[in-house]
């Protein structure tokens, strides 16, 4: 098999993935994505958006989430290095508010799976960085939103003292007033296995 599964993560939801990687003198190959294995290992297998993005080192980019359609995100580092994070805000759950955060680069090519219900964000942590995640839903403008990254209720350990944000992020809700919105229903917590 081309994926294993490293570690799972907030109840199982959040996964960390490690390809197998070929490599010699000449370089390297992967298979980045394969809809057979990640259906073998009980992970979402279509995707019908692939984003990506490039950031200097200090940018924080999130915590950010879609609930109309909700959508996951299988995300890796092609270049340099950053720090991604995962928080659960799914209502009822027994990792409301908790966070997982991992190192992935381009050396380590590991990739970390969050499904719908929970807020996505990294740090870029060398010169630049490329994030690269597939999508399990389209794009909707009016039906996406965000969480503060330094919302003190959530207490993520980011690995810079000053961000540079968007002011999308600089201006995002804290998860309590999230929480307090009519979307926020949207993502209540059941139960996947």
């Amino acid at each position: 098999m081309a994926f294993r599964i490293e570690s799972r993560h907030l109840g199982g939801d959040v996964v960390v993935l490690a390809p197998d990687v070929l490599g010699d003198q000449r370089g390297f190959f992967m298979e980045t994505f394969r809809a057979d294995q990640f259906r073998a290992l009980g992970l979402p297998y279509e995707f019908p958006q692939d984003n990506q993005s490039r950031s200097q080192r200090g940018v924080v980019r999130g915590l950010h989430f879609q609930w109309d359609a909700p959508m996951g995100k299988l995300m890796r580092v092609t270049y340099g290095a950053a720090f991604l994070v995962a928080v659960d805000i799914r209502k009822g759950s027994p990792t409301l508010g908790q966070w997982f955060g991992i190192e992935i680069s381009e050396e380590n090519k590991k990739q970390i799976w969050a499904p719908a219900g929970f807020a996505r964000g990294f740090c870029v942590l060398s010169d630049f960085a490329d994030v690269q995640y597939k999508c399990t839903a389209t794009y909707n403008p009016k039906a996406e939103s965000g969480v503060r990254w330094d919302d003190p209720g959530i207490g993520i350990k980011w690995p810079v003292s000053q961000a540079i944000l968007s002011e999308k992020d600089r201006s995002a809700r804290t998860l309590e007033q999230w929480l307090g919105s009519p979307e926020s229903e949207s993502f209540r917590y059941a139960k996947s296995r």
